[in-house]
């Protein structure tokens, strides 16, 4: 009996014409391959079942959560079959006394998010793939978003897991306490792992009292490092109100505001740089004021040379939408997204050096800047590049990112596409562990093969 008639009878399996586009390529559309196979497991049991069998016949699997990522890693190689977690969803607990919700894999993060709220809780992490991306693959990249500066990574945010190791041996570590150092934490070993390790089925998060205020500006800069300015003295002033700030440079704005139908440009003037900058708190009238003769005692300093507060969550609204439309920019032509980390102090630097490069070498090409920053995370996005010259621009940015000290990624993760680029930010003792690792809980190497580190 074939691996497949072993696991058709009980698991929803596809293969051939019965195998939807979407399974052959995550969103960098890069290297489509379509799996032999997608296997579409409901349970956690279901998912061991699926490993245990792969593993007596050395099957490679990829493991596909909302198919969101930028680094190639969901994306098949020849030979795997894929284990889609989508139907592997569901809340199944919301614990308003310890603050902890716990869901399956497969489940949305803005599923995860309205569950919270309607609760009068929060979970905080956002990005705007959140009605795609599922927590499991959140979790497995140890994904960031726009609220990082506030409430961290998503490492910060998972309590407990449950893990299916790549012999079908079931890990449950369902933990909602902040205190439990009985033994090895073992979830740190899955989170950011990129299902290299183990596949993520059950998450305990981490929820947080919903804020009762919340105050949003546009802020432009006549340069960069003024929003460095801007930020220290924020996170100074306003100590523990700031929860967003995200700047975008001018190329950044120029190009994407127009295609943003619900973003109307307040600005007169063009400038350098421009950043959202977002505080909540528990009083909207007294964080309102302090937030506004804050905002205007930078003014004053001459570190803002503009500003646009606003006046409703409505406009707050339509000033993240510019934020958010990179998604819509990217999706009218292809582009490239970098997702690196710079050393905050560097990184005005760092981006003159590589505006500098990408004109020299590339005059035709358009690049927008913009990032969390106050995270170290700068996003690169290039378009209207010539196929030939995708290799190079990898090379040019990463290793640019490497002389600086900093992380070729971020946020997304090392995937397939960037594992080449690894010694650039990792020694060779840290990745000899990660191999080491890899090879004592995965033997055959089956899941997730070639992601992260090769061996």
């Amino acid at each position: 009996m074939t691996l497949l008639d072993q696991l058709d009878s009980a698991i929803s399996v596809h293969t051939g014409e019965q195998i939807a586009e979407k399974h052959a390529v995550d969103w960098t559309f890069v290297n489509h391959c379509t799996p032999d196979a997608v296997l579409r497991p409901k349970t956690t049991e279901q998912v061991s079942q699926i490993l245990r069998h792969c593993h007596q016949h050395a099957q490679p699997v990829v493991v596909q959560g909302g198919l969101t990522g930028l680094a190639g890693g969901a994306t098949p190689g020849s030979g795997e079959v894929a284990l889609s977690l989508e139907n592997l969803t569901g809340i199944e607990e919301i614990d308003t006394q310890a603050m902890t919700m716990t869901v399956c894999a497969g489940t949305p993060l803005e599923t995860i998010q309205k569950a919270a709220l309607e609760k009068d809780l929060i979970f905080p992490m956002d990005l705007g793939a959140r009605g795609t991306a599922n927590i499991g693959g959140n979790v497995s990249t140890n994904a960031g978003g726009v609220q990082v500066i506030r409430y961290g990574m998503t490492r910060a945010l998972v309590m407990g897991l449950e893990v299916v190791l790549p012999d079908g041996t079931v890990i449950s570590s369902l933990n909602k306490m902040l205190k439990n150092n009985a033994g090895y934490d073992l979830k740190h070993l899955f989170i950011g792992s990129e299902g290299t390790l183990g596949v993520v089925t059950r998450v305990v998060l981490r929820l947080f009292p919903k804020p009762k205020s919340r105050c949003t500006a546009l802020v432009a800069f006549n340069r960069f490092s003024d929003s460095i300015q801007l930020l220290s003295a924020v996170q100074s002033e306003l100590s523990g109100l700031l929860t967003s700030f995200e700047v975008m440079w001018d190329l950044y704005y120029n190009n994407v505001a127009p295609t943003v139908n619900t973003f109307t440009n307040p600005f007169d003037t063009p400038y350098k740089a421009y950043a959202i900058v977002e505080i909540t708190g528990n009083h909207q009238q007294r964080d309102m004021q302090l937030f506004e003769e804050f905002l205007a005692a930078q003014c004053e300093h001459n570190i803002i040379a503009d500003v646009v507060i606003a006046q409703s969550d409505t406009q707050a609204d339509n000033i993240w939408t510019l934020r958010h439309g990179i998604g819509d920019f990217g999706s009218s032509q292809p582009i490239i997204n970098y997702d690196v980390s710079i050393p905050i102090g560097r990184m005005d630097e760092f981006a003159n050096e590589l505006m500098r490069d990408l004109d020299q070498s590339y005059p035709h090409i358009t690049t927008l800047l913009f990032g969390h920053i106050g995270d170290s995370n700068l996003h690169v996005v290039i378009g209207d590049y010539h196929d030939n010259e995708f290799s190079r621009l990898k090379d040019l940015v990463h290793e640019l990112t490497g002389r600086y000290d900093g992380s070729v990624s971020a946020e997304h993760g090392i995937g397939k596409l960037k594992t080449g680029y690894l010694p650039l930010s990792r020694s060779s003792e840290e990745i000899a562990l990660m191999q080491l690792l890899k090879r004592s809980i995965d033997p055959k190497n089956i899941l997730n093969p070639g992601r992260v580190i090769t061996l």
